[in-house]
């Protein structure tokens, strides 16, 4: 059910040619992180046991993660197809006697309680690259760069609220690119969480494999001179 050649990341430029699919991780919920990330994560800021929160579970990747290793874990998204879709991915069986919670909700207003979270491992949207869904009201993959940002404070506030002291928060998150110009949201998500109170633990620069339409961007970034985005961040958060 898992891949037995892992070995834990030791410095912080993260590159994963392989996507992962041991258990029941694929890539076809679109954006989804590779596993590889999710179970670096956890087994390094978690032990057995713990309990740890995803407010953006997509395809379900942190969660088959826990499950595989032996964590409790609390899962939430805002879109119903992605709570159905991690319910039905879970759906293997395990010999950890573990509690998995995958429920609807929104990351601004987390219905979880206040220092009872043991890691946060999430990947939210990176503003309106993807859209998750055509209308769902609060859903921040419709919103606009600085609307995205501003629900962000919000999200980080969540965070520091429902995690416990001296424990670790990680985010995984992109650049975007508008008009030739980068627009680096990753370090304004960055600044959210700082600014909510949590201190600096990692940088992770996290290489991007096998994007889609390569070709075709290659072409235009060397016609509009412009570089490809071919990275993204984990930045690792202690309250």
């Amino acid at each position: 059910m898992t891949n037995k050649d892992f070995e834990l990341e030791t410095n912080t430029v993260w590159s994963f040619p392989d996507r992962g699919k041991w258990a029941t991780h694929d890539a076809k919920y679109r954006g989804n992180f590779s596993p590889y990330v999710a179970k670096n994560i956890i087994l390094r800021y978690s032990k057995e046991g713990d309990l740890v929160l995803d407010q953006f579970i997509g395809g379900g990747t942190t969660l088959i993660e826990c499950k595989l290793n032996n964590r409790n874990a609390i899962g939430i998204d805002i879109n119903p197809k992605a709570v159905e879709l991690t319910k039905s991915k879970l759906k293997f069986d395990s010999t950890h006697n573990i509690d998995i919670n995958v429920q609807l909700g929104d990351a601004t207003k987390l219905d979880v309680a206040d220092n009872s979270i043991d890691l946060i491992c999430t990947h939210p949207p990176y503003s309106n690259i993807i859209n998750y869904s055509e209308d769902i009201e609060g859903d921040l993959s419709l919103l606009q760069y600085n609307d995205f940002l501003q629900k962000m404070e919000p999200v980080a506030q969540e965070c520091f609220r429902v995690l416990k002291k001296d424990k670790f928060c990680a985010i995984v998150m992109g650049d975007t690119r508008k008009n030739g110009m980068v627009q680096p949201l990753g370090f304004e998500v960055m600044q959210r969480f700082i600014k909510a109170g949590f201190k600096h633990k990692e940088i992770v620069i996290k290489e991007q494999h096998n994007c889609k339409a390569t070709g075709f961007w290659k072409t235009n970034s060397k016609k509009f001179n412009f570089l490809l985005l071919a990275h993204e961040y984990i930045f690792v958060f202690k309250k």
